[in-house]
């Protein structure tokens, strides 16, 4: 259930028998051919499929993250971790005081980190659980890329699902850049090309749903146990 989709009543309702809720956070960034909004298209849509699942309230995205690496690119909008860590936070806040107690914070960007004030919020409230999850990371994504035997990265196969096509991409493999040289300040665009970190563009599109589907069964596990 999205919060675009009820009222306050129904909020209201919803905290009556459950104080479960997926937050989303993601970035507004350049991935290559793909949706600028691929960090937060992914976790919105794992969201949504879990939702269907356990009914838990999924909370309006924050779609800015910690990007500064790829301003290089036009359309990519930054934050910095403060920045982050404030509102995040402040969200967080927001939705302990109407009653939320156990809270999933669904990151969908890499440049994130788990706010140092919710992770306080968490020490001072035993009632309180947060869980941070990096969908990208998981062990169903290291699972799944040892078996179709590709290296998962940055705008390359493991974000090219069709919600995150906005544009065809290249049936070829990137040779993988030196993201570690962006870091140290070298131009982002002389470095990166296009903007994809390196291996396969694209697999099949039922790869990608099976993917999407193991992705889903993870997240559900972790909400169910919250």
């Amino acid at each position: 259930m999205l919060f675009a989709d009820l009222n306050w009543m129904d909020v209201e309702s919803y905290l009556q028998h459950d104080n479960r809720v997926i937050l989303i956070t993601g970035a507004t960034e350049q991935h290559a051919y793909l949706s600028l909004l691929t960090d937060i298209r992914i976790p919105t849509s794992l969201a949504m499929a879990v939702a269907q699942r356990t009914n838990v309230l999924i909370a309006p995205p924050l779609n800015f993250g910690v990007s500064d690496y790829f301003m290089d690119y036009p359309g990519t909008i930054t934050i910095n971790q403060a920045t982050f860590d404030a509102i995040v936070t402040d969200i967080v806040t927001s939705l302990i005081r109407h009653g939320f107690r156990r809270i999933l914070l669904l990151n969908g960007h890499g440049g994130n980190q788990f706010p140092v004030g919710v992770q306080e919020l968490t020490a001072q409230m035993p009632e309180l659980k947060v869980v941070w999850h990096n969908w990208w990371k998981s062990p169903a994504v290291k699972k799944f890329a040892a078996e179709i035997n590709q290296t998962p990265d940055h705008a390359n196969w493991l974000e090219n699902f069709p919600f995150t096509r906005v544009a065809e991409s290249p049936k070829t493999i990137k040779p993988f850049v030196d993201i570690e040289l962006v870091k140290a300040g070298a131009n982002g665009r002389e470095v990166l090309g296009d903007g994809s970190f390196g291996g396969a563009y694209q697999i099949s599109n039922e790869l990608m749903q099976a993917f999407f589907d193991r992705l889903v069964h993870e997240i559900t596990e972790i909400v169910e146990k919250l």
